[in-house]
């Protein structure tokens, strides 16, 4: 089933607020969602834009809708999901009744949210959502930073300089960076990509290289 869109779309550095930030590397491959109840354990997973059930019926449709994606259940049982389902049960998380886990499906040579089918697949945790909010990004290391997490690139004041010097590939990163700050409920993100990877899209995809550049 479709729905608005369970990640919300990330705008560009213009009018993100100056001062205190979190950079994290833009992990470069498809935005996967699972969902978790306190009770009955984890019950949906999907992309950006569809949910499905997480049993082996909707595991089924989920993998015919998106074959490039047919083994994440698989990666997310494998790694994630044992760590994240005793953190999540944990004190640490009292309170926590509804949580969404956002992460990266990627492998070595994903590009632009497509995947070798060789590859091995691993899920990178970017975000978490909790009785319906996003936590702050501060919170979201401090909880989860012993998980495989997206790199934090970057802690410090956000500025048109930091900006950049990210364009400029002078933080060894591929893709660029998701820069995040504010409080529960209350995050405000940008991103900023690489002139490198800009090319790189030219010259991959000719002149629909902005099909995958946002």
């Amino acid at each position: 089933m479709s729905r608005k869109l369970h990640y919300p779309k990330i705008r560009d550095s213009r009018d993100f607020p100056l001062g205190k930030c979190i950079a994290f590397e833009k992990v470069d491959g498809t935005n996967l969602h699972f969902n978790w109840q306190r009770g009955d354990g984890w019950t949906f997973m999907g992309t950006r834009r569809d949910e499905f059930r997480l049993d082996k019926l909707g595991e089924a449709s989920f993998r015919e809708r998106h074959q490039h994606l047919a083994d994440a259940g698989q990666v997310f049982r494998k790694g994630l999901c044992e760590p994240l389902t005793e953190l999540l049960s944990s004190d640490r998380c009292h309170g926590w009744n509804e949580v969404a886990i956002f992460a990266e499906y990627v492998g070595p040579h994903s590009f632009a949210g497509l995947h070798k089918a060789d590859d091995p697949k691993q899920l990178v945790l970017f975000d978490v959502e909790v009785n319906g909010d996003l936590i702050d990004p501060f919170e979201f290391v401090e909880v989860f930073s012993e998980l495989s997490i997206a790199r934090v690139v970057y802690q410090g004041k956000f500025t048109g300089n930091f900006a950049e010097a990210v364009r400029q590939g002078k933080y060894n990163v591929t893709e660029g960076v998701v820069c995040k700050t504010g409080s529960r409920g209350n995050v405000q993100m940008c991103k900023i990509k690489t002139n490198a990877y800009q090319a790189l899209l030219k010259k991959s995809f000719g002149e629909r290289w902005q099909d995958y550049w946002e």
